[in-house]
């Protein structure tokens, strides 16, 4: 969105975009939780997970999360960009994000050079190194048991890696699976995400607006309105917000109602709906 634009109604960024800055997110006391947990599972290693359907705020957790890691002195953080990668690629992949150089063909040599490098880092710090896997259910059975396997050492004792895996319900069904039971068993801290109620959802967008710098962008009645039809999913909600921005910044409209609502999203009649697809048919 154009800063013309966002200057039409006082927003300092487009609220309602997915790449609005970390400190506009709402921190839920689930999240907040959620990251307190995991903090304290960095000082000793293991799983930890975020799940549910798609749009009701595993990414949003992520980064809430990866912001509150980051800012602590020495540890490491590193986001894993290639789930769906086999594992010569996952560790190509590994050996980059911890500085390494690896040669894939030798998974023994492989898993060595990492070992050492993440106890090198336990011995100079408090942490474990971090990594974070969104769209984990993209994972395959090989690469996640690879995983497992790396990140502890003494028959399972020592645990040199805290691992952040998020994704859909399919992520809980492979967990499940028999293959990937000993891994399942190992998730010591889990945020499962579930649709909102339609007063969080106006909780959400309110904190979205004022963040933004206008609060009083849309009407109570139309904020009630989108809560209502967004079936409890915040990504929908968004979505539907922001085309409405965009349909009230090119009616220069001085500010979103119920009356835009209609227009943007107003269904066909069945009359009108059945001319138009009889006309197609002529």
């Amino acid at each position: 969105m154009t800063k013309k634009l966002l200057a039409l109604y006082g927003l300092k960024w487009n609220p309602f975009a997915p790449d609005v800055p970390t400190e506009a997110l709402r921190l839920t006391p689930a999240v907040e939780s959620f990251c307190w947990r995991v903090e304290h599972l960095a000082g000793e290693g293991g799983f930890a997970l975020v799940a549910g359907e798609p749009g009701v705020g595993k990414s949003v957790a992520l980064r809430l999360l990866v912001e509150r890691l980051a800012a602590l002195r020495d540890l490491k953080v590193a986001l894993l960009s290639r789930p769906q990668a086999g594992v010569a690629d996952f560790y190509r992949e590994l050996g980059d994000l911890f500085g390494v150089p690896l040669a894939p063909h030798n998974r023994w040599a492989g898993a060595k050079a990492l070992r050492e490098k993440w106890q090198t880092h336990l011995d100079a710090a408090l942490f474990r190194p971090v990594l974070v896997v969104d769209e984990a259910q993209e994972m395959q059975a090989t690469v996640l048991n690879e995983l497992r396997l790396l990140s502890s050492t003494r028959l399972d004792s020592h645990l040199l890696l805290t691992t952040v895996l998020a994704g859909d319900g399919r992520l809980l069904g492979h967990l499940r699976a028999d293959d990937l039971l000993p891994l399942g068993s190992r998730v010591r801290v889990k945020l499962l995400l579930e649709r909102a109620a339609a007063a969080e959802l106006e909780e959400l967008l309110h904190h979205a607006l004022a963040k933004a710098g206008a609060p009083k962008l849309m009407t109570p009645e139309l904020i009630a309105t989108l809560c209502e039809h967004a079936a409890g999913n915040p990504r929908a909600l968004m979505t539907m917000a922001g085309e409405l921005l965009a349909a009230g910044a090119k009616r220069e409209a001085r500010q979103l109602d119920e009356k835009l609502y209609l227009e943007v999203f107003a269904v066909p009649p069945p009359a009108a709906a059945k001319a138009a697809g009889g006309g197609r048919r002529r």
